[in-house]
């Protein structure tokens, strides 16, 4: 993302400005996110679009078929996803239409969490009723895995500077399987993978617009409503959680998503998948920074910590886990 990157940006631009009446003096960065990808905003003299975005995607590191693909295929299920105007696969750029600069994180408090939260269920559930096997890879025991050893890798072993002894690496072998056990027994549908409040975005109309789905996979069903209502930036209530999940889950039921009868398994499947995305988090927020330079998510690691202890001190089976968690808090070694 070097300048002699958004050179060749702006040129490809200026071949765009007469379409689409672009002032090219306008562009400015709109955000980066936590891979290679950046984005900038463009005003527009066309009177349907004030301002467009820019989407600069390195092909090396980023290339855009799995963005097109499931930008497409959230698309024909009625969800508010960018539109894609122009695009440059060669040199990785697209150009899109704006769905604001206001996110869920922006809105959410305690008066509005309940009318946003809804239009976030309804979206999701019609995700998942698009969903078909063999479209979008699967969320696999292997790529489960990968995401768990993160968290001793990355987490653990790099932020930490904590080894294991072989009993805690037994018992966090053991808790890595049940949970994986867990994950593959739920029923699977399409799962955007991101889907929380920095990657919801408040519009008018079909509320939420829904960005950064280009890691979209076919897996387990509360995967999405974990990263939703264990949100790793915003922490709530675990009663108005409860009262959420279960909208959820009824929801989804009338619609005809294959969710268990009881509700108890299905909320014991949603925190058996929450812990295993705060793992993988724990590993990433590490990750970004020791590797990537990127400070930022340091922050969030004490929230997503709590709630990795908090679910796993609550069954058996996970005890030895949250024994680690907890020994491996920071400040607190001896």
């Amino acid at each position: 993302m070097t300048d002699a990157r958004l050179n060749t940006l702006i040129q490809w631009l200026k071949g765009l400005e007469p379409s689409w009446q672009l002032d090219l003096d306008t562009l400015a960065p709109a955000s980066a996110d936590a891979s290679f990808r950046r984005y900038f905003r463009i005003e527009s003299k066309n009177p349907k679009f004030a301002t467009l975005i820019v989407m600069d995607a390195p092909p090396q590191h980023e290339p855009l078929d799995a963005f097109l693909k499931v930008d497409l295929l959230l698309s024909d299920a009625g969800l508010n996803v960018p539109k894609i105007l122009e695009k440059n696969i060669v040199e990785g750029f697209l150009l899109l239409n704006d769905l604001g600069t206001t996110t869920y994180l922006d809105e959410l408090n305690e008066a509005t969490a309940d009318h946003l939260y809804k239009d976030a269920t309804r979206a999701l559930v019609q995700m998942q009723l698009a969903s078909k096997p063999d479209v979008l890879p699967n969320y696999d025991e292997a790529l489960l895995q990968r995401e768990l050893d993160l968290f001793p890798e990355w987490y653990l072993k790099k932020h930490l500077g904590i080894e294991l002894n072989e009993m805690q690496q037994a018992q966090l072998k053991k808790s890595f399987e049940v949970i994986i056990e867990n994950n593959l027994a739920q029923a699977k549908v399409y799962v955007h993978r991101d889907y929380h409040s920095r990657n919801l975005m408040v519009t008018q109309e079909n509320n939420p617009g829904v960005i950064d789905f280009q890691d979209a996979v076919y897996g387990p069903i509360t995967y999405d409503a974990s990263s939703l209502w264990r949100d790793a930036y915003i922490a709530w209530p675990e009663e108005k959680v409860l009262d959420w999940v279960i909208q959820f889950w009824e929801e989804g039921r009338r619609a005809g998503l294959p969710m268990p009868n009881d509700f108890g398994q299905f909320y014991r499947d949603f925190e058996w998948m929450g812990l295993q995305r705060h793992l993988k988090v724990l590993g990433i927020f590490a990750r970004l920074f020791h590797r990537d330079g990127k400070d930022g998510y340091l922050k969030d690691i004490p929230l997503v910590l709590k709630y990795a202890i908090a679910t796993a001190n609550r069954y058996i089976e996970l005890k030895p886990l949250a024994r680690i968690l907890e020994a491996t808090r920071p400040n607190q070694n001896d």
